[in-house]
């Protein structure tokens, strides 16, 4: 009943444009044998299963969209689609690499359906990373269909930086681990102290993916077993706490306008209506953080959708944060005021590490698993992404209630804050302060390498590297942030000890 009253109140309240647009289509697909089906086959099974959900035949969609896929470079991805589907969408677009891509192309198709561009957009992701270790493993090439000839280059926005580079700093592992020692260091929290914290807020977290038929790792654990007994991957990340990207996992929504939506007979409460929605930036590069363990861009991007969907925090009845790595959870619930264990919890799926990380895809499975919720108990939820090095910030308040004014929520597509940069200088020598670190360590659970970000005197950062075997078992040891370290460069490469 108090559903049925606010729907007829923001009737009143200036009518309901029927431009208006909502979620009305979902589906998932998590695929458990290898080899299993190439994405081109996943897009296509959760597109028609979407849209039969939707009750709108694929053929007719206006729009597909489709996130960037890491398993295989396809000549024509979404021409590809379409012909499968016997569509011929006037809007087609595929994303760039990120875990924000999901965010900005539901932005786009609801932008674009308020504007009465179009009426029904799908968007759609889909990764066979498993069957592709599968085939590699076998010692088989991968046999999938229509490969772009040449291949063409990754789909990196931004190439990373040359003296990240240099120093072999481009894995997500290894950034967002820098990243949680310098906030570990800021609080003054001990080794321990993190590992015992980030446990206690993962564990509910594998419980949530025990119980989600579409998780990728269905088996709850302890704090204990998550943070200890496994093998440290990018110190102090453990296996059991980073997102897991070798999946076979497809997910797609589809959106439509209110008007398509009655004309389709759907339900009012199948219906999930984007209540608010903004993306912010912070600096793309690591080093260049005034503060390397906070982020000033999450607080702007949440504070903005919260206010677009006039909503706030404590009016949510569900959370999806993005999980990739621990401090990207972290740096959420400082910024937004949430608690780590939080009642309401975390995530909604289990989150990457649990539920599956499937490259740039994961927040569609985040979208449509809120969705479903959200048609089976009516209320509002926060679903977020990252992209990048914990460099771009999409947030998304979904609601069973209509809100807001066609378009408002979303007009201007976003507002883009980027933190003052502190310069990075390639290259260095002498004395430094250690901001951030990390200990590369290989499949064996051996550690191979330190990667630092220190302060130098000039006011700028620079990476520096760790390879003698004593320093990085001291590392591992004891807190680093704040040593001083003498740094030596080769004209490429700095090289820091102590």
């Amino acid at each position: 009943m108090p559903l049925l009253i606010n729907r007829i109140l923001f009737w009143l309240d200036g009518f309901m444009d029927p431009r208006t647009p909502c979620l009305i289509g979902i589906a998932q697909r998590t695929i458990r044998e290898q080899p299993g089906p190439e994405p081109l086959d996943l897009w296509e099974e959760v597109a028609r299963a979407a849209a039969a959900d939707a009750r709108l035949p694929a053929g007719r969609l206006d729009s597909i969209q489709l996130v960037y896929t890491d398993s295989w470079q396809y000549d024509s991805p979404v021409g590809r689609l379409a012909e499968r589907l016997g569509a011929a969408p006037r809007h087609r677009a595929y994303s760039k690499v990120s875990g924000t891509a999901p965010h900005l192309l539901i932005g786009e198709a609801a932008a674009r359906i308020a504007a009465g561009e179009i009426d029904s957009a799908l968007v759609a992701g889909a990764e066979a990373l498993a069957t592709r270790r599968a085939y590699r493993q076998a010692g088989e090439s991968v046999p999938w269909s229509h490969p772009a000839v040449p291949k063409p280059p990754y789909g990196w926005e931004r190439p990373p930086h040359p003296a990240a580079l240099a120093h072999g700093l481009f894995m997500p592992v290894h950034t967002y681990a820098i990243m949680e020692t310098a906030r570990r260091a800021a609080l003054g929290l001990t080794i321990e102290d993190e590992m015992r914290e980030r446990g206690r807020m993962m564990a509910p977290m594998t419980e949530v993916a025990a119980a989600n038929p579409y998780a990728w790792r269905r088996t709850a654990r302890t704090p204990g077993e998550l943070v200890h007994g496994n093998r440290f991957v990018g110190w102090p990340y453990t296996r059991n706490t980073v997102a897991v990207m070798e999946v076979d996992q497809a997910a797609a929504v589809v959106l439509a306008s209110s008007r398509l939506a009655d004309r389709l007979g759907v339900p009012a409460g199948q219906r999930v209506y984007l209540r608010g929605w903004a993306y912010a930036e912070d600096t793309w590069e690591v080093a260049a953080r005034p503060a390397l363990g906070r982020s000033e861009a999450i607080g702007r991007a949440a504070e903005t959708a919260f206010k677009r969907a006039g909503l706030g925090p404590d009016d949510l009845h569900a959370l999806d944060l993005y999980s990739c790595f621990a401090i990207a959870l972290r740096q959420a619930c400082d910024a937004v005021g949430l608690d780590p264990l939080d009642r309401r919890g975390l995530t909604v799926t289990g989150g990457l590490p649990y539920a599956g990380g499937p490259a740039s895809g994961y927040v569609l499975h985040s979208t449509a698993t809120m969705a479903g919720l959200l048609r089976a108990r009516p209320g509002h939820g926060l679903v977020t992404g990252v992209g990048m090095h914990l460099t771009k910030h999409a947030y998304a308040v979904w609601s069973s209630e209509p809100g807001g004014r066609p378009g408002g929520l979303l007009d201007g597509a976003a507002p883009v804050f980027v933190a003052e940069e502190t310069p990075i200088v390639p290259v260095f020598s002498g004395e430094a302060v250690v901001a951030g670190y990390t200990v590369a360590h290989g499949r064996d659970g051996a550690p191979e390498r330190g990667v630092l970000v220190v302060d130098v005197p000039s006011g700028g950062r620079a990476y520096a590297v760790v390879t003698r075997d004593e320093l990085l078992a001291d590392a591992e040891s004891r807190e680093l942030v704040g040593q001083v370290v003498l740094v030596v460069h080769d004209g490429e490469v700095n090289v820091a000890t102590w």
